[in-house]
């Protein structure tokens, strides 16, 4: 399922079209943009560790040097990393709509999208004799990243190369593709006045933290609204006023925590400009927990799959791996999506580690087994043909080897000694002592 989903995403012909349509500052000759994301995605999916590494199964149909193939990573556009992921989700997103495959909406009526940050990557080789020098570690970029809740996908980046920059420098691209009845969740870092009026201007909704910095004028006092599971709910409306003197008129919401934050807070304040009649304030409490979902995506970026590599120091490269995972990580989405159609909520026990260790292991004995040529009748098959295709597959698969492992409540550490004459411990004697003592 997921080699033909990404044969049916990634046609490498119309890919590489797409690449010298929407590159402006590279061109492909010998080297295609598709087999850089081959390389790539073997890394990604943790079959091989470095481009290095993949690259001598895959030289015969790769006219140049692994050399030329780093240049070429180095050399490639940010920006054509970000629009590529774009790509990728329309085609995902397509795949979905017509399995009919997506989540229930979490507010009938909005399109929800969770807004967050995430540095692109920790290397620990350098690969550049200028950083080498350094002692720090280098940190090669930064990106916005916009989630789908319902469909789970990735279905926007807004990458930065300098790892240092302030996420809400990177805001302005962010507004450009908000849409009216979109509602965006995000944190207290990206609640700025720019950004909430643009939000509004463009027919948009939003639910974010509040920041203390940004000035507001109550309209009325609190009213308790009601309880929830993290605490009691209270809203009142407010007007903000920005530089210019414009007032936008929207909801705050205080919540009283049964319980502080790892930070120390007690309460939570947020904006919103979601209509009373459309949700009440304790539901959209509940509503902003939804945000930490794209957190469970960065997670599976990062453990199951390979989003970090830890040999690509040199910002372009490495916010192409970023890339390459976030493509891997949609495409598992719709293998999860026909899933669900196929087997209802025995789909929602899936792991996202196991399913990608199984493609890890099986990936290269399937590419021997079959033919490159066979799996073309994916690129032109209908899009009704091919999702009764994915569902048939979907029917056959056992869950069973990808449910996540439950476990149980986390036990006290316990207290440990030390002795600084005895530097080690002799396994063997202290699992005799401790059989000494129990009965």
């Amino acid at each position: 399922m997921i080699r033909a989903l990404f044969e049916r995403c990634l046609d490498p012909v119309k890919l590489d079209a797409w690449f010298d349509a929407n590159s402006e500052q590279q061109y492909t000759r010998n080297l295609l943009f598709y087999s850089l994301f081959r390389l790539m995605t073997k890394v990604v999916l943790r079959q091989q560790t470095s481009i290095y590494a993949a690259y001598p199964a895959d030289k015969e149909s790769i006219p140049v040097s692994v050399t030329s193939v780093y240049n070429k990573l180095n050399g490639l556009s940010i920006e054509t990393s970000a629009q590529w992921v774009t790509y990728g989700a329309e085609q995902a997103s397509a795949l979905i709509d017509e399995l009919d495959g997506a989540r229930e909406p979490l507010l009938p009526g909005f399109r929800v999208k969770v807004l967050d940050g995430q540095l692109s990557g920790r290397p620990v080789s350098t690969g550049s004799k200028r950083l080498a020098t350094h002692k720090a570690a280098p940190l090669p970029g930064k990106t916005l990243a916009v989630f789908d809740p319902p469909k789970e996908l990735i279905i926007a980046l807004y990458p930065c190369e300098d790892a240092y920059t302030q996420e809400r420098a990177l805001l302005g691209a962010g507004l450009a593709d908000v849409e009216p009845d979109d509602l965006w969740l995000a944190d207290r870092n990206f609640c700025t006045h720019g950004f909430l009026r643009g939000v509004v201007d463009r027919g948009g909704y939003f639910l974010i933290r509040a920041h203390e910095q940004v000035r507001f004028d109550p309209l009325e006092p609190m009213r308790e609204i009601g309880q929830t599971e993290t605490g009691s709910v209270a809203e009142q409306w407010v007007e903000l006023t920005g530089k210019e003197g414009r007032r936008v008129r929207l909801r705050r919401i205080r919540i009283r925590l049964n319980e502080p934050t790892r930070d120390g807070d007690d309460r939570i304040d947020l904006f919103t400009t979601v209509p009373a009649q459309s949700a009440d304030a304790v539901y959209l409490a509940d509503l902003y927990l939804e945000r930490w979902c794209v957190e469970t995506a960065f997670l599976h970026l990062t453990k199951a799959l390979r989003c970090e590599v830890d040999t690509l120091a040199h910002p372009p490269a490495a916010l192409f791996a970023f890339a390459c995972a976030v493509i891997t990580y949609n495409v598992l989405s719709v293998a999860k999506a026909a899933l669900r159609v196929a087997h209802g909520e025995e789909a929602d026990n899936l792991s996202g580690y196991y399913m990608a260790r199984h493609i890890s292991n099986t990936a290269e004995s399937l590419c021997e087994i079959v033919d490159s040529e066979d799996w073309t009748v994916f690129h032109t098959l209908a899009v009704v043909d091919f999702a009764a295709w994915l569902l048939a597959q979907a029917e056959r698969t056992k869950l069973s080897r990808y449910h996540k492992a439950k476990r149980g409540p986390k036990k006290p550490a316990p207290q440990r000694s030390h002795d600084r004459t005895k530097p080690h411990v002799s396994v063997a004697r202290l699992l005799a002592a401790r059989e000494k003592k129990s009965p």
